[in-house]
Formats: C-alpha cells, sequence, structure tokens
C-alpha cells in the first residue's frame, strides 16, 4: 500500500501482478452513467487508473463516463473510456516522470515488458 500526496491510500498489487493482469483476463463491472446502467470489461489496470482518476477528480465513474458518453460520437464505450484513461495521464506526463520510471531505456522498460507481454501470452494459450 502506497500513498499519494493528500495522504489517499491506493492500494497498489505487487507490480508484476500488477503488470502482467494488464495483459491478460478482463474484469466485468456494472456502471450507471445517468440514469443508464450498463456492463463494461476493462483489464484491471484500467478499472485502477480509472479508480485513480475518480479520485483525483472527485467524481465518481458514472459521472466521468457520463462525461466521456456526451463526447464520444460512434465509437463504443470502453473503448472511449480507455482512449480517455490514456490521454488523462498522457497529459500529465512529465520528462522527469519518464526518466524516472525507466521510459527510454531498452534494457529497463524494453525487456520489462517483453517478457511480461511473453508470459501473458503463454496464460492465454
Amino acid at each position: 500500500m502506497s500513498s499519494q500526496e493528500g495522504s489517499h491510500p491506493v492500494t497498489r498489487p505487487a507490480e508484476a501482478d500488477k503488470e502482467a493482469a494488464a495483459y491478460g483476463a478482463l474484469i466485468s463491472r456494472n456502471v450507471t452513467a445517468g440514469k443508464q446502467r450498463t456492463s463494461m470489461r476493462m483489464e484491471p489496470v484500467m478499472w485502477d487508473a480509472l479508480d485513480e482518476i475518480c479520485w483525483r477528480e472527485r467524481m465518481s465513474a458514472g459521472q466521468i463516463i457520463k462525461l466521456i458518453d456526451g463526447k464520444r460520437g460512434r465509437s463504443g464505450r470502453t473503448s472511449a473510456v480507455r482512449a480517455f484513461i490514456l490521454s488523462y495521464f498522457w497529459a500529465a506526463s512529465t520528462e522527469a516522470g519518464h526518466a524516472a520510471a525507466g521510459h527510454g531505456s531498452v534494457s529497463g522498460f524494453g525487456a520489462k515488458h517483453a517478457e511480461l507481454a511473453s508470459s501473458a501470452l503463454k496464460q492465454n494459450i
């Protein structure tokens, strides 16, 4: 368990488990956006990211999804939510953050994620 500024506890599974799950099974959740209840399937890491956005913006998942629905056009809801999550964190990324995460280091980032992808493919066969 780690804490962020503002002492909001965010549960963090073991890093290897979380990253492997990002490539694996989808999790279904029922979400109410406005008056409409729907089911969505996303990777665990995407649900974690959406939960973090909810905390940061002090909004429920339903409120955020309702906003996304209003702007998604003809794309599917789940695809639009994934794109929103990526855009949200992409807008917040910095060069210092990328350096601290080891991005751009072939021996660090690339090898680590190639191994995770290989492991996930073996599990899905």
